[in-house]
């Protein structure tokens, strides 16, 4: 595949918004203004002026306790909107946040929350904090960035969301739970059957409320913020403010702070976007050997069954690939993000169920196989990548007949993509293939040929260990089973060597011996029967045939009765019983034997 044209250009720079000027792994300088200059900028401008010193957690204001475990956990500085938000929210105020994805909400509202319920009792079945969120994921993610530092606290926390055990939920409740994070429709059927009340809400929290008005759940939303006490905190974070988010502000917030520190549009400088037009019969392949680079890749498409079936051939591919979307159940979808997280599947396919919240080190590059619906969900694709000041590239595909719905969307986004069309060819252009990280599908089949092959040769090993385990544990047992047949023969007082060979000899003796008798047994029984058949038969005086003598014993019909004309029994040799010979001549019948 080769590059016919393309077009390359840089971001423009937006001096309105709140601009990160450097970010590395231990220091972020934080500018705020058009008038704001960052420490780095200053040292690379004037070496004379000395550096401002690096802001701290401590210097926020948080417990020592939360400030040791961030240090713990290798978070020494914060980022632009937790320095922002973080004194106000301790301070007991009303706060409007809004800022692009990754950009650290998270802690921004869950420490100063955490910080303000520390020491404070819980009643049963009655929170003192509410994190309201959009998707289970975002859910859980919160809850487990946000577990450590309550346990260092000593708060209770829980999830209530849908796909999981509603009775282990009603349980913790009963039990007390101090902060709980939940979507509204399941927090929901909770509160109608009793088993939650939100009357001892001191801080509500929206987490994504621009994805709640996209989903469909701001009634929900206004139904639960309707019964959680009005002198209460509530703090609101979104990426975009729609017309429905401003109608929360203005109903529920009450002289809210408001902190900005990103643009609304897509103007992060360490992200880079580019637009590649293929053929449909190019979009495959194309996909394919974008998935199989190296490092972590999350590729969105607009359906549930594309998600699967893209998928699916990607595994067939040779690409270590799988699904995340709603149709699936909550334990799979787990599964899939933990297996995402560990690094055991490198490609995510997802819907847009996983473009909010759902955050995931280390992925460096985003592909739309599908376009997004609107700028929106462009936005909140993007920024799957280039979180917390690391750098990632977007690459969306489009048809020829979607390129001008495509350069709309990045309008409205605020982004300037370079634009490529790609050929119909073998392998990538080396520029496109450096920028994707594109490989060719012959060394991606190379590369799962020996994967495999290495599989093969470990479970030769195995079963070859198996086996020679399997022999040597044979040899024990026959050794053991001879220790105990010479101990069993030395306590019946014989020898075990003679007993041994008797035993064999006998069974030897009796294997020769049942061969012939087997066969004699058919010879004999054959003789008889023809004996038999080959007899004269004879008359008596009265013209009947006369009974053949039978070899066994019985009745003996040649030895008539004289009397009664019939036939008797022969004599038998023991004694005893009636004699039937000797008559009783008064009753005309048999007497017993003397």
């Amino acid at each position: 595949m080769s590059i016919s044209s393309s077009d390359h250009s840089v971001m423009p720079e937006n001096d309105e918004a709140v601009q990160v000027l450097a970010v590395d792994e231990d220091v972020t300088a934080v500018a705020v203004g058009e008038a704001a200059v960052s420490a780095s900028a200053d040292a690379d401008t004037d070496n004379d002026t000395p550096a401002e010193p690096t802001l701290t957690f401590g210097d926020l204001g948080l417990p020592e306790g939360i400030v040791r475990k961030l240090a713990q956990n290798g978070v020494t500085a914060p980022f632009p909107i937790q320095a922002a938000t973080i004194p106000d929210a301790l301070a007991g105020k009303d706060i409007l946040g809004r800022g692009r994805t990754g950009s650290g909400k998270t802690l921004s509202f869950g420490l100063p929350t955490l910080a303000r319920l520390a020491g404070g009792h819980t009643e049963k079945k009655k929170p003192r904090a509410v994190i309201l969120t959009p998707t289970r994921e975002l859910a859980m993610q919160v809850a487990d960035a946000l577990q450590p530092y309550g346990d260092v606290l000593g708060l209770k926390m829980k999830v209530v969301c849908g796909g999981t055990s509603m009775g282990n939920q009603i349980y913790a409740l009963e039990r007390g739970v101090d902060v709980l994070v939940a979507t509204p429709g399941r927090l929901r059927d909770i509160i109608n059957r009793g088993a939650c009340s939100l009357a001892n809400v001191e801080i509500a929290v929206l987490d994504e409320a621009d994805q709640m008005s996209d989903l469909g759940f701001l009634p929900e939303v206004t139904e639960l913020l309707d019964q959680v006490p009005a002198d209460g905190q509530r703090m609101l974070f979104s990426a975009t403010m729609e017309n429905e988010i401003s109608t929360l502000v203005k109903r529920y917030l009450t002289n809210p702070v408001t902190h900005e520190v990103d643009a609304a549009q897509g103007a992060v400088t360490t992200m880079t976007h580019h637009i590649l037009i293929v053929k449909p019969k190019d979009k495959a392949p194309v996909t394919a050997a974008i998935a199989s680079r190296k490092g972590r890749t999350i590729i969105f498409v607009r359906t549930q069954l594309g998600a699967d079936r893209i998928a699916e051939q990607l595994q067939d591919a040779g690409v270590k690939a799988d699904a995340l979307h709603g149709g699936m159940t909550q334990g799979s979808r787990t599964r899939v993000l933990a297996d995402f997280k560990d690094g055991y599947v490198n490609t995510l396919v997802a819907t847009d169920v996983a473009a909010r919240g759902i955050h995931v080190d280390g992925i460096d590059l985003v592909l739309n196989v599908d376009p997004a619906g609107d700028h929106k969900d462009y936005l909140h694709r993007s920024g799957r990548t280039a979180r917390a000041g690391k750098s990632g590239v977007v690459v969306s595909l489009s048809l020829p007949h979607q390129r001008r719905q495509i350069f709309r969307l990045m309008e409205d986004a605020g982004v300037d993509a370079s634009r490529h069309i790609i050929q119909g060819g073998a392998a990538f252009d080396p520029e496109v293939a450096e920028i994707t990280g594109a490989r060719s599908m012959t060394e991606v089949q190379a590369e799962s040929a020996g994967n495999a092959a290495q599989q093969a040769e470990r479970e030769v090993t195995s079963l070859t260990k198996e086996l020679e385990r399997a022999t040597r544990r044979a040899g024990e047992l026959r050794e053991e089973a001879d220790r105990l047949t010479a101990r069993a023969a030395r306590e019946r007082g014989e020898d075990a060597e003679g007993v041994a060979a008797a035993v064999a000899a006998a069974a030897e003796k009796a294997a020769e011996a049942s061969v012939p008798e087997q066969a004699a047994a058919p010879a004999e029984r054959q003789e008889r029967s023809s004996s038999y058949e080959q007899r004269p038969q004879r008359r008596d005086e009265r013209g009947n045939y006369e009974k053949r003598d039978r070899p066994s014993g019985g009745f003996n019909r040649d030895r008539r009765d004289n009397d009664r004309g019939g036939f008797r029994r022969d004599d038998r040799p023991s004694g005893g019983g009636f004699n039937r010979d000797r008559r009783d001549n008064d009753r005309g019948g048999f007497r017993r034997d003397d």
